[in-house]
């Protein structure tokens, strides 16, 4: 490991969009940071998969707040924009429901009030106050950079608690939502977004009704090429800082002498660092990665108390046929919605029923596929690897299933124009990426385990240790693990004196916005 103009090293551990975007600020502020990566190429869960002309996003599949990823790059004295290029989408999602009937989700609020009215005219008179009760959260989390605050002590969550109380954003989301919308369309159209960060609507709380807004406010966007572009992006910047990235590095241990982190193993070496940033799983890294004599707080009890997030299956589909009935990001329910999320959430079941999300970047993107070809994944929830479900045995039958439902639907011929399949199971969690019970989002974002109550961005048992990503504050899902660099990052920042970075809520920002209408054009505002 080289040795940086301070005198100070790093590794990070991991390479999902959490660590790469962390490496980044660190080696932008004068460290010498090394990015250790188990698998053969970046990206964590944002892995991309190759076959026979047809290119898959192995998991994020959408960016919002841009600004947020753009920080990033301007931590380093870059733009986003030189390095990717970003696709607004419309509509963000096309819902379709049980009885046939879909809504084509858009930022755009009167276009969403005319769709809502066909079923039903007061849910559509109610959509401005319910904009109006969940913009204050969205104001809260992003306008006050609460989603990229430390909570690494009680007072900064005691502090939080008058606002939550206040907002009601202590509420179950459906419970908020519920007051607003009587169709059950609507009732889930702006209720199901936990589920993009591993947790069910019915407990988790109604902070994360800040993603509706966001969404509105910022648009919803795709990476030319997939998103593993954003991958590639952050590891060039990375390395043209002078970082160092060694993949095939599996990390077996991190080393502690005196509560203070020395150093790494990895792959027969060791590298010898200042400070260590796990991008893992939270359980994984204090379960698995330190001696149990170093940890007063994460011992493998308390491990084993965190409630994990649900897994899924996904099937990465490339078709000789396209399918136009499917937009970009497609929803396909079933009937059941509450008593789905019980079984997969409560009783760790395998319910007969289902319902699907499907990526479809050709829609965008027709390169990420041979020409006349369509390029997708189809991802369905299900109950983690403590459900005890034996997916050697289910697998299979399982994805006969899926496609033989997708055909009813009405994807006519899949099976038979089917040119490459490629399935993605719990077990895959687990063993690719590390994840306790194959979890696909770290830990469930219930109030219990939100902001104080999440691992810490800084390590209480062992000084020097700091993780980053999913598993730690503010949480899942593309925006709140780049928001998690920039708080990990701050802890960082504190402990070592190093400088502050670019600050996306600065006058003169850079605001990407779909708001009002407006798509596609990154504006220049006075002011947060």
């Amino acid at each position: 490991m080289d040795v940086s103009p301070s005198g100070r090293t790093a590794v990070v551990i991991g390479s999902g969009f959490g660590g790469l975007a962390l490496a980044v600020r660190l080696q932008a502020a004068g460290l010498q940071v090394t990015l250790l990566e188990k698998r053969e190429k970046l990206g964590g869960r944002a892995y991309q998969l190759k076959d026979r002309g047809y290119v898959f996003d192995m998991g994020p599949s959408l960016i919002t707040a841009p600004h947020v990823i753009d920080s990033v790059f301007q931590a380093a004295g870059k733009k986003l924009s030189d390095y990717v290029e970003l696709m607004p989408l419309d509509p963000y999602y096309r819902i379709y429901f049980h009885d046939g009937t879909h809504i084509d989700y858009v930022g755009d609020p009167d276009r969403m009030k005319a769709q809502m009215a066909k079923f039903n005219p007061e849910d559509a008179d109610r959509f401005d106050a319910f904009m109006g009760k969940i913009r204050p959260i969205y104001d809260s989390v992003i306008g006050d950079r609460l989603g990229s605050k430390s909570f690494g002590d009680m007072k900064t969550m005691l502090g939080f608690i008058p606002d939550l109380v206040r907002l009601e954003a202590y509420l179950p989301v459906t419970m908020l939502v519920n007051r607003y919308f009587k169709d059950f369309r609507h009732r889930f159209v702006y209720s199901f977004h936990p589920l993009f960060v591993g947790g069910n609507p019915f407990h988790t709380p109604s902070v994360y009704l800040m993603i509706p807004y966001l969404e509105r406010r910022g648009g919803v966007w795709f990476s030319r090429g997939g998103m593993y572009s954003l991958v590639e992006a952050l590891a060039t910047l990375f390395t043209e800082l002078g970082g160092e990235i060694r993949t095939g590095q599996e990390v077996n241990r991190i080393g502690v002498e005196n509560r203070r982190v020395t150093h790494v193993e990895a792959g027969g070496e060791r590298f010898d660092a200042d400070l260590v940033v796990s991008n893992g799983d939270p359980g994984h890294t204090y379960r698995d990665l330190i001696e149990p004599r170093h940890r007063r707080k994460w011992t493998d009890r308390k491990v084993a108390k965190l409630d994990y997030a649900m897994s899924c299956v996904l099937l990465y589909l490339g078709t000789r046929k396209q399918y136009p009935a499917l937009e970009h990001h497609t929803l396909i329910l079933t009937e059941r919605y509450k008593g789905l999320l019980e079984d997969i959430f409560k009783r760790k079941i395998l319910p007969d029923d289902f319902s699907m999300y499907l990526h479809v970047p050709t829609r965008t993107d027709p390169s990420m596929a041979p020409e006349g070809c369509e390029s997708m994944y189809v991802l369905i929830p299900v109950a983690n690897l403590a459900s005890g479900l034996d997916w050697e045995e289910l697998r299979e039958p399982f994805v006969d299933k899926v496609i033989d439902f997708l055909e009813e639907w009405g994807m006519e011929g899949l099976r038979e124009n089917l040119e490459v399949l490629h399935v993605m199971d719990p077990r895959d969690f687990r063993d690719e990426l590390n994840s306790l019970h194959g979890n696909a989002f770290a830990i469930i974002p219930k109030f219990t385990q939100t902001a104080w109550f999440r691992p810490h961005n800084r390590s209480e048992d062992v000084k020097g240790l700091y993780l980053v990503g999913a598993g730690t504050h503010p949480g899942a899902g593309v925006p709140g693990v780049f928001l998690s660099a920039e708080t990990t990052y701050g802890c960082i920042a504190q402990d070592l004196g190093l400088p502050d970075q670019w600050d996306w809520n600065e006058p003169g920002k850079v605001e990407w916005s779909h708001d009002e209408g407006k798509h596609g054009a990154a504006e220049v505002t006075g002011g947060g």
